[in-house]
Parts: C-alpha cells; sequence; structure tokens
C-alpha cells in the first residue's frame, strides 16, 4: 500500500473514531444515540453490505483474497489520489465540525421516541446534512485514490441510499417541528 492508501486508512479509522466516540459520549450522559435499525429494520441489511465493502477496499493493501477486476485501477496517475487524500481529509474536518454543531442532538438513525432540539446552526447552517456530505466527500477522495470498480459502486451506491435516507428523516422532522422545519429548508440547501 502507498503512502495515500496509508493516509487515506488513518482518515478513515478518525472518521469512524469520531463517530463512534460521539457515540460513547452521548450514551454516558444517558442518551441513546445509536438508533440505526431500530426505526426501519430494514436498514440492518446494509451492515453486511458495509462489511463487504470494506473487506474489497483493505483486501488489496494486506494482499488478502480477492477477485482482480474488482479492484484493477481505471487509470495510472498520482495527481487524483493526492486530490483524493485533501478531499478524505477535508472529510474528516467536516465531519468533526458538524459533530461539534449537532452537540446532543446527534443520532445514528432517527430518533422518534426522544427527539432531541433542530440543529441550524454551524455547519447546519451551511448543509442541512453536513455529516451526510463529509462521508460522500470520503468517498469521492477514497474513489480518486483507489479508482476502481468497488470504489466507483460504493461512490454511487452511497449516493442513492443516503438520499433515501436524508428523504425519510426529513419527512420525520417536518412533521415533528413542522414549519421551524420548512423555515430552516427554505434558508438552507439539502447538501451542498
Amino acid at each position: 500500500m502507498n503512502i495515500q492508501g496509508w493516509t487515506v486508512g488513518a482518515a478513515f479509522v478518525v472518521l469512524l473514531g469520531l463517530v463512534i466516540s460521539r457515540v460513547v459520549m452521548l450514551r454516558r450522559r444517558g442518551i441513546n444515540a445509536f438508533l440505526f435499525g431500530v426505526t426501519h429494520r430494514s436498514d440492518a441489511v446494509l451492515v453486511p453490505c458495509v462489511l463487504l465493502v470494506v473487506y474489497c477496499v483493505v483486501a488489496p493493501g494486506f494482499s488478502w483474497p480477492i477477485w482482480a477486476p474488482l479492484v484493477a485501477p481505471f487509470w495510472v496517475a498520482d495527481v487524483p489520489g493526492w486530490v483524493g487524500v485533501v478531499f478524505c481529509l477535508a472529510a474528516d474536518a467536516g465531519l468533526a465540525w458538524a459533530l461539534v454543531s449537532f452537540g446532543d442532538s446527534f443520532r445514528v438513525g432517527i430518533d422518534d421516541r426522544d427527539p432531541a432540539a433542530l440543529v441550524t446552526t454551524g455547519a447546519f447552517a451551511v448543509s442541512r446534512n453536513p455529516i451526510y456530505v463529509s462521508f460522500a466527500l470520503f468517498l469521492t477522495g477514497l474513489f480518486l485514490v483507489q479508482h476502481n470498480l468497488v470504489t466507483a459502486v460504493v461512490l454511487v451506491a452511497f449516493a442513492f441510499i443516503v438520499h433515501r435516507q436524508v428523504l425519510r428523516e426529513e419527512a420525520f422532522l417536518r412533521g415533528h417541528y413542522g414549519e421551524a422545519f420548512d423555515a430552516y429548508c427554505r434558508a438552507v440547501r439539502r447538501y451542498v
């Protein structure tokens, strides 16, 4: 694995660490922030898919068995990879900003039992979904570094899956916060 790959790997560990540490901090305060698959049980099917993708992304770096056409590079050039590294590092910074902005309102999944306050400041004054934007930026960077079929499919699939989730969340937020959420939607774009 080259320096770009190691840097993106480290950025991925930071990305996961930010989310996990926030969930743990909130749990210590008595807030259940991990609700993924609770409201919509169909979301649980994503877990094995994510694990498969993680395997496909890390397998080449560790010489683990994988079907070569899945990870064959689309091009040979270093510049896109370095742009990808910058995107991944920016994604970490964006996620950190979003998590700080979210405060105690952060949830993984829809919390229809104990919803927190509507957050419209900080990163949420720039995008209604700064966490998803950060993840998309990271996956774009990953694609630019690895530029293969797996990372291309992951990037496209992520866009569709996240958009579906955003629509679910918006329906919930509109029903829960009413006009306050509608005013927020008029003031701040969905993504960027």
